[in-house]
């Protein structure tokens, strides 16, 4: 991955990055960017996925005052803004087919009109694009037009999952360690025993959640040394199980440490009927508002995503990104 970062960062190719949620795509585009020729111009990003479909033409193509209701005045988007250098778009697998004509347009001609506007606007972008969607499989079904994809995947970068490469754990994980440290403007350290406990977890998270992890270890070390016993990961999800996470501190973990077992703490069996935590409790975490809003909908993805003033494809987004399993009625 390394070698080909270094190749393709000399040329103004486009890149698609592909991997599981958390392996580190942003991180990618970042190096590249930082190690090119266009390392002195702008540097842009946007999630694709965030915005609904209508804002987000608007956000990467910019718009015209009394373009639509609120356009009070012109705004660049994010590719005239991009223009002499690069923009990084995450999640390009999430865009809908009727906006994927008008992205392969400005690929093809390097030219875009604002939302609004009828004047055509030259730009120099170089692209990066970021997806852990199957874009042939998409592109099979008509999700996915066939023309964008082979002008997206002209070089492609394929990251690994975390649990298909334990041998780089150690390195990344003291390298997460050190960032943390800066951070904390204090030294952070692994000893062998907390890097064993670590590589006993598959991290389904992949690196996102070893960096969170790592976090929580450190902020329990009083010297800034991680020890094995300060190592808490999420067993549930490493077991497959998807419960609820104790407490409401929306960090997801089990109460239990990785390996330890004590029969005076088990978890006492949840109820057989349980009503859902309300979606507007302010204490609850992103993932477990985003279950209760669906428990409470009946795992009506459209319906939960009213309740929490979502677009269908955002609630769809975070369902992907936070991994909760939905259930089938």
């Amino acid at each position: 991955v390394f070698d080909q970062i270094r190749m393709v960062s000399k040329w103004n190719t486009t890149v698609l990055i592909r991997g599981e949620t958390g392996t580190g795509k942003e991180l990618v585009a970042n190096a590249i960017h930082y190690n090119s020729p266009r390392a002195r111009g702008p540097y842009v990003r946007l999630n694709c996925a965030s915005l609904p479909e209508n804002l987000l033409e608007s956000e990467l193509f910019g718009h015209e005052k009394g373009a639509f209701t609120g356009a009070i005045g012109a705004r660049k988007g994010r590719f005239e803004m991009a223009d002499g250098g690069t923009l990084f778009l995450d999640e390009i697998g999430e865009i809908s087919p009727s906006f994927q004509a008008k992205l392969l347009r400005v690929l093809q001609e390097g030219e875009l009109e604002r939302v609004g506007g009828g004047r055509t606007v030259k730009v120099d972008v170089r692209l990066i694009a970021a997806t852990h969607r199957d874009l042939e499989a998409a592109v099979d079904t008509g999700d996915f037009r066939e023309d964008l994809y082979y002008r997206l995947n002209v070089m492609p970068i394929s990251l690994p999952a975390l649990r298909e490469r334990m041998e780089d754990l150690p390195e990344i994980a003291r390298h997460l360690a050190e960032r943390i440290g800066a951070s904390q403007g204090r030294k952070v350290s692994l000893t062998e025993a907390a890097v064993r406990r670590l590589l006993q977890h598959g991290w389904p998270g992949n690196i996102r959640e070893l960096e969170n992890c790592l976090e929580r270890a450190s902020v329990m070390s009083e010297s800034g040394a991680i020890d094995a016993d300060q190592i808490r990961v999420d067993r549930l999800r490493d077991s497959g199980s998807h419960g609820h996470s104790h407490g409401r501190s929306g960090i997801g973990m089990s109460a239990v440490q990785l390996g330890s077992h004590d029969p005076h703490h088990a978890p006492a069996a949840a109820p057989a009927s349980r009503p859902p935590p309300d979606v507007n409790d302010p204490n609850l975490g992103e993932r477990e508002r985003v279950v209760a809003a669906l428990e409470q909908a009946g795992w009506v993805q459209a319906k939960a995503a009213r309740l929490l003033g979502m677009t269908p494809r955002q609630i769809a987004y975070r369902i992907q990104t936070l991994n909760i399993e939905v259930k089938q009625f």
